[in-house]
């Protein structure tokens, strides 16, 4: 979820990348972004685009990474508004260091609060990795009231599921087994770690060589989050407060339609995806052939048409 860090010993890391237009005609759409106050801290939010179709909020992965590696989505601003916001702890939002705020259920607070104050009765909710544990989340433990369409996107509903699927993966890489010992041990700060996780994540986590700008910005955001490893823990597996987090059994009462994507290659095993897609009513699963788990920095084009075709 959040390691594609590993991959900065041998990248550079950029700034956070600027406000820029995201389609053609640009100038002509709505484009208004500010500070919010949430239990916690202050987080940042951008509205893009406007029309009559329930808005597109925007939950991102990390957790920690911030909204720029989502910002090729704002090519779906037609007729709807886009709503990227970064998450306390990340980004151009506020990023205290209290343990205390970091927590699934303090997210899922922040997220109503959110939408009561941008005013969006009516949503399609987008979760991206953690942002699709974060809308199961909300999903779960809050009225689904206005929430039309649902999409989760290499993401899963069992932290425990997900890290046995990503042993999985080790295992059958070249150097797994030790990769598998090392991240047992969290031996994290190891050269040899170092070295096999970056293995890892060109196999599971991107396969885009050269990364694009905004992911590197959102890597650059995680390096500094204060909740990756309270959260996330330092490895490639779960080990921080979200280690035994599941959801699986409250899927059943999900009501809205909903898309669930993965790649070919994602880190989150196929399983987790048909877990979810099993047990929600209706749902269906698209798989990104030749893809692994970030499919907008690896075929933009492409995810953006399923998407489109999913909204409406």
């Amino acid at each position: 979820m959040t390691n594609l860090l590993h991959a900065l010993s041998r990248r550079t890391m950029l700034a956070a990348i600027p406000l820029v237009p995201l389609a053609a005609k640009a100038a002509t759409i709505p484009d208004r972004s500010g500070m919010l106050s949430v239990p916690g801290g202050k987080v940042w939010w951008r509205r893009l685009g406007d029309g009559p179709k329930p808005p597109l909020v925007l939950l991102h992965g990390g957790p920690g990474m911030g909204h720029d590696y989502l910002l090729p989505l704002g090519s779906l601003a037609q007729g709807r508004e886009i709503i990227f916001y970064d998450q306390l702890g990340c980004g151009r939002s506020d990023a205290p260091e209290e343990p205390q705020l970091y927590t699934i259920e303090q997210f899922a607070t922040r997220l109503e609060v959110l939408r009561e104050a941008l005013k969006l009765p009516r949503i399609v909710l987008y979760g991206h990795s953690w942002g699709g544990i974060l809308a199961i989340e909300y999903l779960a433990s809050r009225k689904r009231l206005g929430v039309e369409r649902l999409i989760l996107s290499n993401a899963l509903a069992s932290a425990r599921q997900a890290n046995d699927g990503i042993f999985g993966l080790m295992s059958k890489m070249p150097g797994g087994e030790r990769l598998v010992t090392l991240e047992r041990g969290r031996d994290y700060g190891s050269p040899e770690y170092t070295t096999l996780a970056n293995a890892f994540s060109d196999l599971h986590q991107c396969r885009a060589d050269p990364k694009p700008p905004e992911l590197e910005a959102s890597i650059a955001n995680a390096m500094q989050s204060p909740c990756v490893s309270i959260m996330a823990g330092g490895g490639i597996t779960i080990t921080g407060n979200l280690k035994n987090w599941d959801r699986r059994a409250r899927l059943a009462s999900f009501d809205m339609p909903t898309l669930i994507v993965t790649g070919e290659f994602d880190e989150i095993a196929r399983d987790c995806h048909e877990t979810m897609r099993d047990a929600i009513p209706g749902a269906r699963l698209a798989v990104m052939p030749g893809c692994s788990h970030l499919l907008m920095s690896e075929a933009p084009v492409a995810y953006n048409t399923l998407l489109r075709n999913f909204i409406g």
